[in-house]
């Protein structure tokens, strides 16, 4: 680990430079010499280190979305050319630039904060052993060695002989439990930052390797945490504890704010935005507004939870816009499963009931004994006798009393109206 921190010594400077300026706010708080100035300083360390490095997280979020979009993709290169290695690096590279996706951006906050890391060790082992470093001249030396953290000396470790931490002013069990509470705590937030982003933040619609690997690590690194932990001054395992819990949060705000579509979190989400839009009837925020103009251009390419937001806006009488707001609509037809109006939906095609030879034989008696029942129906109506009128006889044929033409009534076959006499037969 010495060697290690050695190469980093060219940040050494600026990382001490940086914990003297933080000493000297907060020892006129809390004291030159007490633990609480010297571990704030390295909190305060961590918080501005991560400040610095809010795009790469960004960048890497990013990054991690677009390894997952791409991995059936990836699948289907692997048992393509699973016999061709060459060939299979090839087509993964080619679709790395087509997609514009970099799998070492998932990595850039660790790699970007290795430099600090191993510089703030730098500088703890050197107020360990006793030798100035950096900025840190001999009264800050002095005062270093005298900060303890809950009975611990800020350079004490783990694996330190009782006479090294005696000469340190402290006992070995004081050391030893405070640095095993520490390393438990930062396993802890480890194992409990990646399982929040396996349960939560992951399209459950795909199932690839990928996943399998996510969820091998989340067990590994609590364990390489646990390991490499007891070897790490207490310094150390403040700014390890302190990075950890900032990485928690930042998930988990990201997660709440910016879930992964297709993943529990995104239902959770829209459930919660659903709520605010139907009691406001109006998208309040920015991000809400991108969030809803996003589901709208997808159409019919929603998932599952998009399709069940855009239904509830609908029952609520108000419908999604282009441009991310809401307006109220008339229109209260529930969507299918594709997106589309169930109203406007196409029907399916129903095939008839298959009736079995008795149905057949007792429809086709029955359809029979209606058309005997109408045709004799109509053959007594056409025997009725017509009610007798006096008519005047007048050529060209007889008109009733009141002047209008009464149209006698057709027989079974017969037009309507009045019928053409027939001329006698010419012998």
């Amino acid at each position: 680990m010495d060697t290690i921190a050695g190469f980093f010594s060219f940040i050494t400077t600026p990382v001490s430079w940086v914990i003297v300026q933080f000493h000297s706010l907060y020892g006129k708080i809390f004291g030159p010499d007490t633990g609480w100035a010297w571990g704030l300083s390295i909190v305060s360390l961590v918080v501005l280190i991560r400040i610095c490095l809010i795009p790469l997280f960004v960048k890497q979020i990013k990054s991690t979305r677009a390894m997952q979009t791409l991995q059936p993709e990836m699948k289907k290169i692997q048992e393509r050319y699973k016999n061709d290695k060459q060939r299979q690096s090839e087509e993964m590279m080619k679709l790395y630039k087509e997609t514009g996706t970099n799998p070492l951006s998932s990595c850039l906050p660790i790699l970007a904060q290795s430099p600090f890391f191993f510089a703030l060790y730098h500088v703890l082992n050197g107020i360990a052993t006793g030798s100035t470093i950096g900025v840190i001249d001999e009264p800050l030396l002095a005062s270093a060695r005298k900060a303890h953290i809950f009975g611990a000396p800020l350079a004490a470790k783990f694996t330190d002989s009782a006479d090294k931490v005696a000469s340190l002013g402290a006992t070995l069990t004081d050391v030893r439990v405070v640095t095993a509470i520490m390393i438990v705590l930062m396993s802890a937030s480890q194992f409990f930052t990646q399982r929040q982003l396996m349960t939560k933040n992951v399209d459950t619609t795909v199932k690839t390797p990928f996943m399998q690997q996510q969820k091998m690590l989340m067990y590994v690194f609590p364990v390489m945490f646990a390991v490499f932990g007891i070897n790490f001054p207490v310094g150390v395992l403040v700014y390890w504890l302190t990075t950890n819990v900032w990485t928690m949060g930042q998930q988990m705000y990201v997660i709440r704010n910016n879930p992964t579509p297709g993943s529990k979190a995104q239902s959770a989400y829209l459930e919660r935005l659903l709520k605010h839009v139907t009691h406001a009837e109006k998208i309040r925020t920015r991000r809400d507004r991108n969030v809803v103009k996003a589901i709208v251009s997808k159409g019919r390419d929603r998932n599952e939870f998009e399709r069940k937001f855009i239904n509830g806006l609908t029952k609520a009488g108000l419908a999604a816009q282009a441009d991310g707001q809401v307006a109220k609509s008339t229109a209260t037809a529930v969507l299918d499963e594709d997106g589309a109006p169930a109203s406007t939906a196409t029907p399916k095609r129903q095939q008839p009931k298959r009736q079995s030879k008795s149905q057949r034989q007792s429809g086709t008696t029955t359809a029979k004994e209606d058309s005997s029942s109408e045709t004799k129906t109509s053959l007594e109506k056409t025997d009725e006798p017509q009610d007798a009128k006096p008519q005047a006889k007048q050529s060209g044929g007889a008109k009733p009393a009141g002047g209008t033409q009464q149209r006698s009534k057709a027989k079974s076959g017969q037009r309507k109206g009045p019928q053409r006499p027939k001329s006698p037969s010419k012998k």
